[in-house]
């Protein structure tokens, strides 16, 4: 079941009447306003002495090391963490984060360059959705994932602070496409923020299918408790059961996981997960529809854990999630470079 979190969006305060004194006053401030601009235009502005912005640079391959060890400050208990079912806040926009992401707005798409994977088609499946929580009617909804019946999808789960989820896939996601497609490879969305709700489980597996992707990753933070720490990933098992057959795919699927869990590692220096996978930060599940129902290679990354204040302070952090972007982008290069 998802879970609808606290409500992000205040009532607004009443408007002010002002009266003509400050009708006066503020026409007053318009020429000094002016000849403030003026200054700025020739100190701080365009052809100034400012140093230009940009977004963090890449991380290189010997990654970071911004994940110290141990436990976290005490959170509220955590969802499930599968990458399907986890908790969500109800907020599509989340707090706590810095304002270092792409999820406001979809990057400028680029021509895919000539490079190493022209030719290779990649689908990203950001995971959730950031519109879920209007829809609960709609993502309660049963679908089929071969084995069982399942909720179509769920708000998915946030930090303390209220960086949902949803937020933080999206921008990984879109960091992800740039770097595969300046390698030279066509990149596929199953949601851009550009759906009000889902896709359901079974449908972002078909998306996959449909395209036959060389690979597909789905990309989620998890939501345990605090002191769970670091990423994994999760791979598909074998399961033979109504329309689900991952036989052809367990073994490609494996390499690509295991190619992403080294990279990531290296590329963001956070360590495997302290509570899944026996430190190998590798994961075998065969209760996720987007798996089961895969019939090209695909994982799941749950980057980290969002309930757990350590792990949150990196998944907040933009320089971080370009580093996991980086991370993620590697292992997929390497594997379908063979």
């Amino acid at each position: 079941m998802s879970y609808v979190g606290p409500e992000f969006d205040p009532a607004r305060p009443p408007k002010r009447r002002f009266g003509r004194p400050l009708t006066v006053t503020a026409a007053a401030l318009v020429p000094a306003c002016l000849a403030g601009w003026l200054v700025y235009q020739a100190t701080s502005g365009p052809g100034g002495n400012e140093p230009a912005r940009s977004l963090p640079a890449s991380a290189s391959a010997s990654g970071g090391q911004d994940a110290p060890s141990g436990p976290g400050s005490p959170s509220p208990a955590g969802s499930s963490t599968s990458g399907e079912g986890d908790e969500k806040d109800k907020d599509g926009k989340g707090k706590g984060a810095d304002d270092n992401d792409s999820t406001t707005k979809p990057p400028a798409r680029q021509p895919a360059a000539s490079g190493p994977l022209k030719g290779k088609l990649v689908v990203v499946d950001p995971g959730h959705n950031p519109g879920n929580f209007r829809h609960a009617s709609e993502i309660n909804r049963q679908v089929d994932i071969g084995t069982n019946r399942k909720e179509c999808d769920t708000t998915g789960t946030s930090t303390n602070a209220g960086y949902t989820e949803a937020k933080f896939t999206l921008d990984v996601s879109r960091r992800l496409r740039t770097l595969l497609e300046k390698q030279g490879a066509t990149v596929e969305f199953t949601q851009d923020g550009d759906r009000p709700w889902g896709p359901c489980v079974d449908e972002r597996a078909q998306i996959g299918n449909k395209a036959h992707a060389d690979a597909v990753v789905s990309v989620h933070a998890d939501g345990s408790g605090a002191g769970n720490r670091g990423f994994h990933v999760i791979m598909p098992g074998k399961v033979k059961a109504g329309s689900a057959d991952t036989t052809p795919i367990v073994a490609p699927s494996k390499e690509l996981g295991e190619r992403i869990a080294g990279t990531f590692l290296r590329a963001t220096g956070s360590a495997p997960s302290n509570y899944i996978g026996g430190g190998t930060g590798l994961d075998t599940r065969k209760d996720l529809g987007g798996l089961n129902l895969s019939t090209v290679p695909k994982v799941f990354i749950e980057c980290g854990n969002m309930r757990d204040a350590k792990d949150a302070a990196l998944l907040t952090s933009g320089a971080w999630r370009q580093k996991a972007a980086q991370g993620i982008s590697d292992g997929i290069v390497g594997f379908l470079r063979g």
